[in-house]
C-alpha cells in the first residue's frame, strides 16, 4: 500500500459537524432529477408534465451522445418540469405513487458472470442501466466516452470537504457491494486501478486492507482525485484518467449485481445552523426540506447544497442533484459588526493569522459575511501556499483576464481541482475558482468542437 502525501491545503475546523449515527428518513412524496446540475451536458427530455414514469425509465438523455441516459428516481407521475433562462432544464419533479412504486426491471449479474463477461457488454449494462454518469473524466470531469479504456481509474473514500458523508458510514455492513464494484471497474479499466483513504482513518485502512492501494496524508483537498493524480502520474496518458467516488460505485454494484437501479444513498447535513446535523439515509433526488426542516431553523441561513466550498447556493424549495451528497446550513450573515476594527477575532475563522481565533482550538461559526470588498489581487501569495498541484493562482488569473490560453495552460490550468481555496484565503475577495472553472469549461467546449 503506498501512501501519497500533498503538502498543500487548509484544514477547516467549523462547528455544526454531523454525527456519525446513521438515520433512516421516510421516503418523501417528491423527488426530483436536476438535469443543469451535470456539467458540461445537453439534455434532452423524454418525458412531459402528466407522464406515469417507473422507477429506473428514462427522463433525459445527452444530446452529445444519446447513450448517456438519466433515469428516474421515483415511481409515479411527472408533476412539473422546471425551466431556467434560456430553457435550460433546471429540474424535473416527480410525484411518488403511494404504495409500492413500479419500476423498471434489469439483468442481475452474477460474481461468476462478471467474471467471464467481456468490457463491451459490461457497458452496454451500464449504459441501459442509466448509471454511466458516476463516471468522470479528468481533467474537465466530464463523462469519459464508453469506447476508450482508460489508463486510470481512482476511487475515492474519504471526504475532507467539510461535513461529506464518511466512508465508515456509508460502507457500514455493504463492503461486499463495494468489493463487487471494484471488480467491475477492474473489467473496465486498461490500466492500474487506485484506491485510496485517509491515512489517518486508521479503522477504514484495517477494513479495506485487501483492496485498498493507496493512503492519502494532507489538508483539504488532499482526497481530491485530481489531487491524488497529480501526486502519482508518471505520464501524460494518465492526465485523462476516470475517477467515481465510492459511494456512487456502490450505487454502480447495486444495479449490476441485484438488478435494480438504485434509490437510496447516504447525505449529511452539517453546519452551525443545521437544526439536526447528521448523516441520513434517503432517496436519490431528495427535497432539502426533507432532510432539513425549515421550521426548525431558528436564524436566517444560507442554504450550500455540495459542500461548502465547491457547493451551490439553494433554496429549501430545491432538491439534491446526482452528484451532491451534503447539505450545509450556515448562518446568512449581512449584519453589521460592532467596532469590528478593534474586535480581536477570538472566534473570527480567517486564513490569516491577525486574529485571536489562529489561537482558538474550538469549532469556528462560519458565516456568508465577506468581510471586505472586492479589490485588485495584491499578489500575497496565500492562493499559492494552499493550492494542492503547486499553481500560482494569481499568475493564471491574470493570464485568463487577458485571454492568454497558451499561457494560462502552461502555467497548470488543467491540474486545477477546482476545489475553491484560493477564493476562500483571497484577501482581495477574486473569485477565483468561479474565473477557473469558466476558463476551463470554455477551453474545453473549444476542444469538443475541434473533434466533432
Amino acid at each position: 500500500m503506498d501512501n501519497v502525501i500533498v503538502k498543500r491545503g487548509y484544514r477547516f475546523n467549523i462547528a455544526g459537524r454531523p454525527s456519525t449515527t446513521l438515520k433512516c428518513l421516510p421516503d418523501p412524496e417528491q423527488l426530483a432529477a436536476l438535469p443543469d446540475k451535470i456539467p458540461h451536458i445537453k439534455p434532452r427530455l423524454h418525458v412531459a408534465e402528466g407522464d406515469p414514469v417507473r422507477i429506473g425509465s428514462v427522463l433525459f438523455e445527452d444530446k452529445r451522445e444519446p447513450r448517456f441516459k438519466f433515469l428516474s428516481p421515483a415511481g409515479g407521475t411527472v408533476r412539473r418540469i422546471r425551466f431556467g433562462p434560456r430553457r435550460t432544464i433546471q429540474a424535473i419533479i416527480i410525484e411518488r405513487q403511494s404504495g409500492q412504486e413500479p419500476r423498471v426491471g434489469f439483468e442481475a449479474l452474477s460474481n461468476d458472470a462478471l467474471a467471464t463477461i467481456d468490457r463491451k457488454a459490461l457497458v452496454a449494462r451500464i449504459l441501459d442501466g442509466g448509471l454511466w454518469w458516476v463516471f468522470r473524466e479528468l481533467p474537465f470531469r466530464d463523462l469519459p466516452a464508453p469506447e476508450n479504456s482508460p489508463p486510470l481509474i481512482l476511487v475515492g473514500l474519504d471526504a475532507k470537504e467539510p461535513f461529506s458523508p464518511a466512508a465508515d458510514v456509508y460502507l457500514h455492513g455493504r463492503e461486499d457491494l463495494f468489493a463487487f464494484g471494484l471488480k467491475v471497474l477492474s473489467k473496465l479499466c486498461g490500466g492500474k486501478l487506485v484506491v485510496f483513504a485517509d491515512a489517518a482513518d486508521h479503522a477504514l485502512i484495517a477494513r479495506g486492507r485487501d483492496w485498498l492501494t493507496h493512503t492519502v496524508e494532507g489538508a483539504y483537498p488532499s482526497d481530491d482525485p485530481g489531487a491524488v493524480l497529480y501526486s502519482i502520474k508518471t505520464q501524460a496518458s494518465e492526465n485523462r484518467a476516470w475517477y467515481v467516488a465510492g459511494q456512487d460505485l456502490m450505487l454502480l454494484a447495486e444495479l449490476l449485481r441485484d438488478g435494480r437501479y438504485p434509490t437510496q444513498r447516504v447525505m449529511t447535513v452539517g453546519g452551525s445552523a443545521a437544526p439536526a446535523p447528521g448523516h441520513f439515509l434517503t432517496r436519490l433526488g431528495t427535497p432539502l426540506s426533507h432532510l432539513a426542516d425549515p421550521s426548525q431553523i431558528i436564524q436566517p441561513a444560507r442554504w450550500i447544497v455540495g459542500g461548502m466550498l465547491r457547493g451551490h447556493t439553494a433554496s429549501q424549495e430545491d432538491f439534491m442533484g446526482l452528484y451532491e451528497t451534503a447539505l450545509n446550513l450556515v448562518p446568512a450573515g449581512g449584519q453589521a459588526e460592532f467596532l469590528a476594527l478593534f474586535t480581536p477575532g477570538f472566534r473570527k475563522p480567517s486564513y490569516s493569522r491577525i486574529f485571536l481565533s489562529k489561537l482558538n482550538p474550538a469549532p469556528l461559526l462560519y458565516d456568508c459575511n465577506l468581510h471586505g470588498d472586492a479589490r485588485a489581487c495584491i499578489a500575497c501569495m496565500h492562493c499559492a501556499d494552499v493550492c494542492p498541484v503547486d499553481l500560482l493562482p494569481h499568475m493564471v488569473f491574470k493570464a485568463i483576464a487577458v485571454e492568454e490560453v497558451e499561457e494560462y495552460l502552461q502555467l497548470g490550468l488543467l491540474d486545477c481541482v477546482d476545489c475553491g481555496l484560493c477564493s476562500y484565503v483571497c484577501p482581495s475577495k477574486i473569485e477565483l475558482s468561479r474565473i477557473f472553472g469558466n476558463a476551463k469549461a470554455s477551453y474545453a467546449r473549444e476542444q469538443m468542437k475541434r473533434s466533432e
